[in-house]
């Protein structure tokens, strides 16, 4: 587990210490913002998850991540939008966060609806009952 932990770490500092370095040095500030996005979590999931338990859990972390990455746009959106409006970044953040959480929680519980949807339709006979 403390391996795990320390991977984790590693990554995700080494991530935002290369987004830092590429804000301060980089002439295009562009790459700041597209280096502050990047999925380092994701991957770092991913990766640990393929270790310990296989390819077919990994998959599952990389499936739910998407619902994550949908709500990354939304609270990149909110936080953008709220510091356009109010010029705190504080708020913007905490809305941003918030947003975040509900949109993937909300695209995540609408998916499943829509799985389960279709496969009701396919197979209607699984819910009537036979005698």
């Amino acid at each position: 587990m403390y391996k795990d932990l320390l991977i984790r770490f590693i990554l995700g500092g080494a991530a935002v210490m290369v987004s830092y370095l590429i804000t301060v040095i980089s002439p295009w500030k562009i790459l700041a913002g597209i280096f502050a996005a990047f999925p380092a979590v994701m991957i770092t999931a991913v990766l640990m998850v393929g270790i310990a338990s296989g390819s077919n859990h990994a998959a599952k972390i990389a499936n739910g991540s998407v619902f994550g990455m949908i709500g990354g746009v939304v609270c990149v959106a909110t936080v953008w939008t709220v510091l356009q409006v109010s010029g705190n970044w504080t708020l913007s953040i905490v809305l941003g966060l918030l947003f975040w959480l509900g949109s993937s929680i909300i695209v995540s519980s609408f998916r499943d609806k829509l799985k389960n949807g279709r496969r009701n339709i396919l197979r209607p006979n699984v819910l009537i009952k036979h005698k």
